[in-house]
């Protein structure tokens, strides 16, 4: 039994050293590893493959620069299946936060498909192929109003060009030529566009959330309010298998990477969790089956 005394009694240090060793290393060597697609990720792909050409997916950035990591692998993933599939997108932010991360995504995303584009017609062109509209506030004020009229609520896009003269925003006036939105969130903002948008005007929402959110959000799921949801990296993760292994799209798969780190920092704790509580029952058992001095204390 001495080996299970040494485990027992291995420094905290240690088990902080190889943990941080299996976190870093598949991200210093990242190997992108094929992953299982869930029925709410494949709900919300199906549902993004399926908005009519003559309607828009509106994407709601509503991510920090601290849900970042699970987030944002979500947003270029769904931006490649629309971009690839001549998805016409209006995206935009609650919040003012989220802006430039927005941006950023909206950017790499076009570039990558205007960087291998021959012709206007396969490039992704602004004002015609998407539009940036933004923030305003608050946040109720936009969700109820673009019922009635988007260009009404967003006048100006994020650049400052006038929304009623982009091509795109002639052809998309309100929810009604709208197939579907996506709330990229860390909070509560999937639950108002159903409370408001989708009770109110019919409009079908699907949504990527943090990990820690799941609870929270299932039960929409459930009952049929959200066409499909993403949950934490693994949702990340699940959504890049299908762009890649559906769309043909070869890029790098940041959310699937890490799943590696994920993975292996997992087992090393639950190994360590085993190899406790294997000790401290070994021990345990040891001091029943000890003989005692007359005042029922161990030998």
């Amino acid at each position: 039994m001495k080996i299970i005394d040494i485990l027992t009694k291995i420094d905290r240090r240690v088990i902080y050293l190889i943990l941080f060793a299996v976190v870093t290393l598949p991200i210093i060597f990242p190997s992108a590893k094929s992953i299982r697609v869930m029925p709410p990720v494949e709900k919300l792909y199906d549902a993004i493959d399926n908005i009519p050409e003559d309607k828009a997916l509106i994407i709601d950035f509503d991510y920090d620069p601290q849900t970042l990591p699970e987030i944002e692998p979500m947003a270029f993933a769904i931006l490649r299946h629309a971009f690839r599939k001549r998805i016409k997108i209006l995206a935009l932010s609650l919040y003012v936060q989220p802006l430039g991360l927005a941006q950023n995504a909206l950017i790499s995303v076009s570039e990558e498909f205007n960087s291998v584009a021959v012709t206007s017609e396969d490039s992704i062109i602004y004002g015609r192929d998407y539009v940036f509209l933004g923030w305003q506030p608050p946040p109720l004020i936009p969700i109820l109003g673009m019922g009635e009229s988007i260009v009404n609520v967003y006048k100006t896009d994020y650049y400052g060009n006038q929304t009623d003269t982009l091509p795109l925003m002639k052809e998309v006036k309100n929810y009604a030529d709208v197939g579907l939105l996506v709330s990229l969130s860390s909070g509560d903002p999937p639950k108002w566009w159903i409370e408001y948008a989708q009770n109110r005007f019919g409009l079908k929402v699907g949504a990527g959330i943090t990990a820690v959110s799941a609870s929270e959000f299932y039960p929409y799921l459930q009952t049929g309010q959200f066409s499909g949801l993403m949950v934490g990296m693994k949702g990340a993760a699940e959504y890049e298998e299908q762009v890649e292994n559906k769309l043909n799209i070869k890029v790098r798969r940041k959310a699937s990477e890490s799943m590696s780190s994920l993975t292996y920092a997992h087992l090393v704790i639950i190994i360590f969790i085993l190899i406790g509580n294997t000790g401290y029952f070994i021990s345990r058992r040891k001091t029943k089956s000890s003989p005692t001095t007359p005042t029922g204390r161990p030998r």
